[in-house]
């Protein structure tokens, strides 16, 4: 590993002593975070610190407000600059306003509203947010550029021993807390100043617990550096989890990871969605992606874990509205319970409803993706929701019956939910906008009732955790008998329906 084993005892003392001298400064800002125990309804003891609950709803006010307080009265006067795509901006435009001096923010132009306008309303007239590139490199150039011009002090979000001193006053309060050591600690990591200062604390405290540096699976840039002997620059970077999307872990941080991580873990973005509906469902609290990783490496090697003391920190709570809709499709993936299932079945009427009686109670309808094109088979795409035990029967059962299909779970056209449809196809088409009952059999239940005599030429269903389902759902008919019962059963009398409307010829026109 190189020069990365330089680090020593003596360096991890000064930076033990560095977080010791940092608990006098950082509690001027904000106040301890709550640390909780995971109610899993099992005997598995997991501890979540909520770092969501600071006055920034994360963890890195600690960091910027110890080093700020650093400042001598000429830096203080000449002011700070920083660049952040989010919360190391959100603490120093915080320590900038407690501490009386002012901040210049670069952050990247793609950064969320929300966020811009977070580090605005902390700040107030103590910051000036200027949006720079299209991600964090070149915003930090540019801040670099403009420190090395007016003397300014660049606050770096990591790679500064007071900011991962700062960061390492959480430990404190996890030693705090008073109950007691732990076996194993999650610890999820960007640039590394929050795994460095972390683990420095608890490994003095609790000699025996195992750290493992949480890294997502394309974002692993300090176990690369690790394992290079120095810091090495990704090629691609993925940012789902944007509060730990560092392309090059720090020089520093870098070192100290190397003497203290016991191993590295990654997880991919599916899991982080399945740690985030955990938390939701046990804490009723909802992380931003980066600060649910911990938890997700806990979900991934859940079975290593049994009979140990597991800490996790939900590093922060600064999640962009506009994530939620992708992080609750792909949560069940993430934690194995929900697959797609690309089918081919004959393109015949009642040839959809045989395949769905196939499917045994325990199997929930999740999603359907179909439409009719060109040729004698079709290939509807159906997602469901199981027990990974019940999946496994399922596919066994379709085995078993000789019902072709394959695993459709991740593949481009099915994540970006694209319908194929040969409008040219239809004789006698309906369009009809349902509502049913969001309960299991009820969509299965509707089909069965009514469509003995129809072909499904197109189906687009997605669950959304509401009481009632939404479907849009088109059909065909070999003559117009058919399809003048068809209007009469469901428009008029069908009792499993909430709510049935036909699309109107306009609105069909877009469709097709």
């Amino acid at each position: 590993m190189g020069s990365l084993l330089l680090v020593s005892e003596a360096d991890l003392e000064v930076l033990f002593n560095e977080t010791l001298a940092a608990r006098r400064r950082v509690y001027e800002a904000a106040g301890a975070t709550p640390l909780e125990k995971l109610e899993l309804g099992t005997d598995e003891e997991v501890y979540v610190k909520r770092e969501d609950t600071s006055p920034i709803h994360a963890y890195k006010w600690r960091g910027a407000y110890n080093r700020m307080k650093l400042l001598s009265d000429e830096e203080r006067e000449r002011g700070v600059v920083c660049a952040s795509a989010g919360n190391h901006a959100q603490g120093v435009a915080l320590a900038a306003r407690k501490l009386g001096t002012t901040a210049t923010i670069y952050m990247p132009r793609s950064t969320p509203l929300m966020k811009q306008e977070a580090v605005k309303s902390i700040g107030g007239a103590a910051v000036k947010v200027i949006l720079e590139g299209d991600a964090y490199d070149a915003a930090s150039a540019a801040a670099k550029a403009l420190a090395a011009e007016t003397g300014q002090t660049f606050v770096h979000p990591y790679d500064d021993m007071a900011v991962i001193a700062g960061q390492g006053t959480m430990a404190d309060e996890i030693v705090m807390a008073g109950v007691g050591a732990f076996d194993v600690v999650y610890l999820q990591i960007g640039g590394g100043g929050m795994a460095a200062g972390v683990a420095c604390w608890l490994k003095r405290y609790y000699p025996e617990i195992e750290v493992v540096g949480v890294e997502g699976v394309d974002q692993a840039s300090m176990a690369a550096a690790v394992k290079n002997g120095s810091p090495v620059t990704l090629d691609y970077l993925d940012v789902f989890c944007d509060g730990t999307a560092v392309k090059r872990a720090g020089d520093l941080t870098s070192q100290f990871c190397a003497k203290l991580m016991d191993r590295f873990v990654t997880v991919t973005n599916a899991e982080v969605c399945a740690a985030v509906q955990l938390l939701w469902e046990r804490l009723r609290a909802i992380p931003e992606p980066a600060g649910a990783m911990g938890l997700a490496a806990w979900m991934k090697e859940r079975e290593r874990c049994r009979g140990k003391r597991v800490l996790t920190i939900m590093c922060g709570g600064n999640m962009d509205f506009g994530q939620l809709s992708w992080i609750v499709r792909h949560a069940g993936i993430g934690s194995a319970h929900r697959k797609y299932y690309r089918f081919e079945i004959e393109e015949r009427p009642g040839a959809l409803l045989s395949l769905l009686e196939t499917f045994p109670e325990g199997v929930n309808i999740v999603e359907f993706q179909h439409g009719a094109v060109q040729g004698r088979s079709a290939k509807p795409v159906i997602g469901v929701d199981a027990m990974p035990q019940v999946l496994a029967l399922f596919e066994q059962s379709l085995q078993g019956l000789g019902i072709p299909y394959e695993d459709a779970t991740g593949q481009e056209d099915v994540e970006f939910r694209i319908i194929h449809y040969d409008a040219s196809m239809l004789v006698r088409p309906l369009f009809i906008r349902i509502e049913f009952p969001e309960r299991p059999g009820a969509l299965k239940e509707f089909l069965g009732n009514n469509c003995q005599d129809a072909s499904i030429v197109y189906f687009n269903y997605n669950y959304t955790g509401e009481r009632v389902g939404r479907a849009l759902i088109g059909f065909d008919f070999a003559n117009e008998a058919a399809r003048s019962a068809f209007c009469e059963a469901v428009l008029e009398r069908d009792t499993v329906l909430r709510y049935a409307k036909e699309i109107s010829a306009d609105a069909l026109r877009r469709i097709v």
